[in-house]
This record gives structure tokens, C-alpha cells and sequence, in this order.
């Protein structure tokens, strides 16, 4: 080869090195994992991950271009979350989104480097996963499903769409160290409004049908079911037992609404996913979970149905109706 061909073929090759290597770089896949509280036959599981995607989507993350992703579902077993977080953490991900507490324990429990994101907890100091919400200070930060303080807020707007309620059971998980503070919450404001509180302690479905039923008993009563995998995934159950002993019931998200509960006040929980990956993707970049704050919900949405409330024989007060972001009818 003669010297100013092959000057020019060195020449040519040179410059499309830095292409190449860009190339290289924009497609280098890299592997996230979903630790799934729920099931992934869940009709509402799919919405999740969707806005999961969407806010990854936003950060310029495309699955099967630069980025992987790793499943496991819990379907509200403890110990599966357990065996599920061992396998993830065999696959070696960069990054792991935990939903809910029973998921972000199980990861705990598995690694204390691989960084874990959060969404659905609700006193990550108190279960230990942070030592603070401004500074969480491990592996592990994310996304408050709401405060204490929304326990009060719930009591007072089932007192306002049923003022009949004089005494009021309060559905909650065991499991969860949360519902204790979450109680003494709701404790405070039942003493302000005269009303008698009962916890109903829960860690199956057939605890929780003879709880309501058994408070069902009594007169003037109402619901307040808590946030929880456990009750979530059962849903449909809860919403038909109060509809069967005809208790007004507040829920903490809108799901239970469109199922047919009564009324609900939490936060849209599409929100906490599409922010959940904007704290994956900043990991990702380098950013350290422990300089990353714990967040909680800045807007939570109030959702009425209507049909129940005619079925209870209940007339919702206009000034609540003009108060609600959703009203099925």
C-alpha cells in the first residue's frame, strides 16, 4: 500500500473512532430490577410499571436500548419477598425499585450496597430503612406513601360524608410497624369528634372478614381501611363487606372507589413511580441514595362514588362533591 493511501485510510479510521465509541456508549445496557408488592396478574398492576416506564422514558431510558429490566412479584407473601429479593440481588442490578415495606425489608435484608428506591412506605425511619428523611444515609431512599397526619384527615371526611358514624374501626396490617404511629394519629382526632375508635388488626383475608364482621354488630359504625399491600390486594373483598353490612368506609387510595368503596383521600400514586425513576435515573449517574431525600406526596386526591353513597342511603354534601378531583356516578 502506498504511504498516502494508507495515511489516509489511518486518517479516515481515526476520526470514526469517537463515533464509535459514542455509539458504544449510548447503548450500553444497563440492568435495573422491580421488587412487586402485588401480583403481576393484578388488573392495576400494569398502570405501574407503566408510569415507572414513562418517567424512565422522560430521562432518556429505553428498555431493550440502554437499559434492562428485572421483574419479581410478591403478591403480598413476606417470605416470597424474601426469596425474590435473594434472586435479584444474584443478577446483580445497578439499581432496585422496592414497592412497599415487605419488599424494601426483604432488600435490606439482602444487601446493604446495591442502592434501593423506594415508593409505598410509610415510616421508613421508624421501620429502620433511613436514618433520616433529609439525609437518608445508607443504600436505601425513595418515596413517602403519605404522613401520620392523613389518619385525622380520614376520620373527619367520613364524618362529613356519614355524620351518623359514632364509632369507627380502623382496618390495619399487622406486619407493618407503621400502623401503630398511623393509630395515634387517627386516636387524636376520634377524641376531638367524640367517636368511639376500634383497631382491627389483620393478617389474612379470613381475619379480615370476621373483623368488619364482627364490628358490624354494632350501630352507627364506619370503616377506615389503611394502606397495605395485604388489603390492597383484596380489595374487592373489603369493598363487598361493607357494602354487605352497609358501612360507610374511607379508603387511603382510589382503586377502592372505582371498585365500588365509598370514598377516598391518598395520593396519586402515579406520581410517586414517575418520581421513583427520576431517582433511578440520577443513580444511575452516579448520584449516592444516602445525599438523596426521602420525599413524601405533595397533592392527595379525594375520589367520591356516588352509587354507593345512594346505596347506603347517604346524601354527599355538596361542599364535599365541589372539594373532590373524582365523582363516579
Amino acid at each position: 500500500m502506498k504511504r498516502r493511501a494508507f495515511i489516509t485510510l489511518l486518517g479516515g479510521a481515526a476520526a470514526g473512532w469517537p463515533l464509535a465509541v459514542r455509539a458504544q456508549q449510548r447503548e450500553r445496557v444497563r440492568r435495573i430490577a422491580m421488587l412487586m408488592n402485588g401480583s403481576a396478574d393484578d388488573p392495576l398492576s400494569p398502570a405501574s410499571v407503566a408510569a415507572f416506564s414513562q418517567g424512565l422514558e422522560k430521562a432518556g431510558w429505553s428498555v431493550g436500548r440502554n437499559i434492562q429490566i428485572e421483574y419479581r412479584w410478591n403478591a403480598g407473601d413476606p417470605s416470597r419477598a424474601r426469596r425474590n429479593a435473594s434472586e435479584l440481588i444474584a443478577l446483580a442490578p445497578e439499581v432496585i425499585l422496592a414497592n412497599a415495606s415487605p419488599a424494601t425489608a426483604a432488600l435490606q435484608e439482602a444487601t446493604s450496597v446495591v442502592p434501593v428506591v423506594f415508593v409505598g412506605v410509610i415510616d421508613p425511619v421508624g421501620a429502620g430503612f433511613v436514618e433520616g428523611l433529609a439525609r437518608p444515609g445508607g443504600n436505601i431512599t425513595g418515596f413517602l406513601v403519605y404522613e401520620y397526619g392523613i389518619g385525622s384527615k380520614w376520620l373527619e371526611l367520613l364524618r362529613d360524608v356519614a355524620p351518623r358514624v359514632k364509632r369507627a374501626a380502623v382496618i390495619r396490617d399487622t406486619a407493618i410497624a407503621a400502623g401503630t404511629g398511623l393509630l395515634g394519629a387517627i386516636q387524636t382526632a376520634a377524641t376531638q369528634l367524640g367517636v368511639e375508635l376500634n383497631a382491627i388488626g389483620v393478617r389474612d383475608a379470613g381475619e379480615i372478614e370476621r373483623g368488619i364482621t364482627g364490628f358490624a354488630r354494632g350501630s352507627d359504625g364506619g370503616l377506615i381501611v389503611t394502606g397495605s399491600g395485604l388489603m390492597f390486594n383484596r380489595r374487592d373483598l373489603i369493598v363487598a363487606l361493607a357494602e354487605r353490612h352497609r358501612l360507610p368506609t374511607i379508603y387511603n387510595r382510589r382503586e377502592y372507589v372505582s371498585a365500588g368503596g365509598l370514598i377516598s383521600y391518598g395520593p396519586e400514586f402515579g406520581d410517586q413511580w414517575r418520581l421513583a425513576a427520576d431517582y433511578v435515573d440520577r443513580i444511575l449517574k452516579g448520584e449516592k441514595p444516602a445525599d438523596l431525600p426521602v420525599q413524601a406526596p405533595t397533592k392527595y386526591q379525594l375520589a367520591i362514588n356516588l352509587r354507593t353513597a345512594k346505596a347506603l342511603g347517604i346524601e354527599v354534601p355538596p361542599m364535599l362533591l365541589a372539594r373532590a378531583d373524582e365523582v363516579i356516578e
